[in-house]
């Protein structure tokens, strides 16, 4: 598929912020997504401010004929972030030092328009966006239900490490990491 595919720090995200959470509202706006509060637009809304203030964010962006059809965001993995401590012993040795040192990329969203998706679309953005970050080992979550997602990423090379939630109020998720950059 024809794509400029774009990078982003946060202060270039923010400008393109309200483009980011409209593809958001249509990608999730569908069941089992739409009625739940967790996925609602400003729930997410509040999670991409969060992102963009974190260390090392940075969302790389698929734009066709000017808009955005698709994007991935991520950070640098805060070591204490609650979902990844509660897997305590699950988490290989490794990830965990790579983990302290700021060495570990979190995927934190990818989304790509319905009527582009299945194109590689949401491959070529997540390889753009790992293959420019200086983190040794790529982590994402996905939602255990998911298929399509969890399908892909098992395909990419992910690998499981166990079962988080994000909070209180959230699915469960699979905890995945790619065990080396693509």
């Amino acid at each position: 598929m024809d794509a400029k595919y774009q990078r982003h720090d946060a202060t270039s995200a923010e400008g393109i912020a309200n483009e980011l959470i409209d593809v958001y509202a249509r990608v999730y706006d569908s069941p089992p997504y739409v009625s739940d509060p967790f996925f609602s637009v400003s729930s997410f809304t509040d999670r991409l401010k969060d992102a963009i203030t974190t260390e090392g964010f940075e969302t790389v962006t698929a734009r066709r004929d000017g808009r955005i059809i698709g994007y991935v965001h991520g950070v640098t993995l805060p070591a204490d972030r609650m979902w990844w401590t509660s897997l305590a012993e699950q988490r290989p040795a490794r990830l965990r030092t790579l983990a302290d040192a700021g060495l570990v990329f979190w995927l934190r969203e990818l989304m790509v328009l319905p009527e582009v998706q299945n194109r590689g679309v949401g491959k070529r953005l997540h390889d753009t966006m790992i293959a420019g970050r200086a983190e040794r080992i790529t982590l994402l979550t996905c939602v255990v239900d998911n298929q399509p997602a969890h399908d892909a990423y098992l395909r990419w090379g992910y690998t499981i490490i166990g079962s988080v939630k994000h909070a209180p109020e959230s699915p469960v998720y699979d905890a995945m990491y790619l065990p080396s950059p693509c």
